[in-house]
């Protein structure tokens, strides 16, 4: 009885606690797990920058598709979270129930299509991009492990998600911890070699990324079917498939995949683009990836915890909590972006050289952080947004501004820029982060009087 009733409770505090304290109750924990994943992820390329370029530039190539993987595990997550929060949001727990089932069952399935994927076409894949016999045979080692192997990912973002949706932070917080942990832990040993494990380089640091990913989707599971979890994930539910509610997971889940994956395809044309200068561009672009990410990952915790939030209250057509939590969800937003620019205004050279970046590499990075992190402000504003579109079930806006600013603008502005001079080529993510800020708030304006009207209470942001 005393569980169901702290189960009730949680729930609750969605729909009635104060919401900026709800927002920071939620979202620390996974904003912290957030910042130790972005860690170990610099930690994972400082080791490989250490072992020797050929390996980071291995690493970089192999970086994009590494995220397309990661924008499926994620955005089908996406679709499963704002569905869950909106079940839960209604009453109808057996829904949301069901909607768990299926987001392991979606996971197992990608997973499948992932593998085949490394297994066939990984030597292809950076074959296209370099000529170099090392580089190639390092990125191809290394995407294939992390293909081949890649269930943990799919599987702990799926739980991860699920939980967060009714609130739960802590367990999703533990399970990266568990991951970021193992994979510190091994990252030297399989990179530099210990004891009777050989060196092995980016193919060591391949190994070390899934057997945390792994070690976290265990925990993940052990904590899904014990009493600690709202949910109850049933295999009934895989008897006879319903498939509306896979529907209404993808309603979410394919723009947000869209977007994630967008990242990706800018990756590979950016990498595209940069190759024809010089391998040290394709180098600053990869070590910025990584850097930004500890800018980054905070801010998408922030949605993880804003998300739920958000899309529980327009459930419960409780409009004042859903734009309170748009508000506080921006203005944090906007301050951890603030000091993300600053450290890559003043300290950029202190960054890179985390990286044991070369000379060449310092003349053409440093330049490229300060121009890059111009776009870091608007950003948060526009992620919270686009957090919004997500968490209400209208995720295609949020596709939309992603394929505007990552491939609409950014990827011609970057080839045309390149051509006048590759210093210029930088000035395409600012360029494409003020298009895409000015359409976000056009779309967020029109969905806001679509919201007032639906939901027919006196609104106030």
């Amino acid at each position: 009885m005393s569980h169901t009733n702290t189960q009730n409770k949680q729930l609750e505090r969605m729909g009635h606690a104060p919401v900026f304290g709800l927002i920071l109750k939620m979202s620390l924990p996974t904003m912290f797990s957030m910042i130790v994943q972005a860690l170990y992820n610099i930690v994972d390329s400082i080791f490989v920058s250490h072992y020797d370029k050929t390996a980071l530039t291995a690493v970089s190539l192999a970086f994009p598709m590494q995220l397309l993987m990661v924008g499926f595990a994620v955005g089908t997550a996406i679709g499963v979270n704002s569905l869950i929060a909106r079940r839960l949001g209604e009453g109808k727990r057996q829904e949301a129930d069901k909607a768990a089932t299926y987001s392991l069952l979606l996971a197992v399935v990608t997973w499948l299509v992932f593998m085949v994927v490394g297994i066939l076409f990984s030597s292809s894949i950076i074959g296209s991009y370099t000529d170099n016999s090392k580089v190639h045979t390092a990125g191809t080692q290394y995407l294939s492990c992390v293909y081949i192997f890649s269930i943990g990912v799919f599987v702990e973002i799926g739980i991860e998600k699920t939980l967060q949706a009714t609130g739960n932070m802590i367990f999703p917080m533990l399970f990266q911890l568990c991951g970021a942990l193992v994979n510190t832990l091994l990252d030297p040993m399989f990179i530099f070699g210990f004891g009777f494990i050989p060196s092995m380089g980016a193919l060591g640091a391949g190994i070390a990324t899934v057997a945390g990913q792994i070690a976290s989707m265990l925990f993940a599971l052990i904590i899904l079917f014990s009493k600690r979890s709202i949910l109850r994930p049933r295999l009934r539910h895989l008897k006879h498939i319903d498939f509306s509610v896979i529907k209404n997971i993808y309603a979410v889940g394919i723009p947000a995949i869209i977007m994630q994956s967008i990242n990706s395809v800018m990756l590979l044309g950016l990498n595209a683009i940069l190759a024809g200068i010089s391998e040290t561009y394709v180098d600053v672009l990869g070590v910025y990836c990584k850097l930004e990410s500890f800018v980054f990952m905070p801010v998408f915790g922030l949605t993880h915890g804003v998300m739920p939030i958000m899309g529980y209250n327009y459930g419960a057509r409780n409009q004042k909590r859903l734009w309170e939590a748009l508000k506080y969800g921006i203005l944090t937003a906007i301050a951890i972006m603030t000091v993300g620019f600053l450290l890559f205004q003043l300290i950029p050279t202190q960054l890179l050289g985390l990286f044991n970046a070369y000379p060449e590499m310092l003349e053409v990075g440093v330049p490229a952080l300060r121009i890059i992190s111009l776009c870091f402000i608007p950003a948060g504003f526009g992620i919270i947004v686009s957090t919004l579109f997500q968490a209400v079930g209208t995720g295609f806006r949020s596709m939309f501004i992603s394929l505007l600013r990552r491939l609409g603008v950014l990827l011609p502005a970057a080839y045309g820029l390149s051509l006048l001079n590759s210093v210029y080529v930088w000035w395409a993510f600012p360029l494409a982060e003020g298009a895409s800020l000015v359409v976000a708030i056009i779309l967020f304006l029109q969905l806001y009087r679509r919201i007032n009207r639906q939901l027919s209470i006196p609104s106030a942001i």
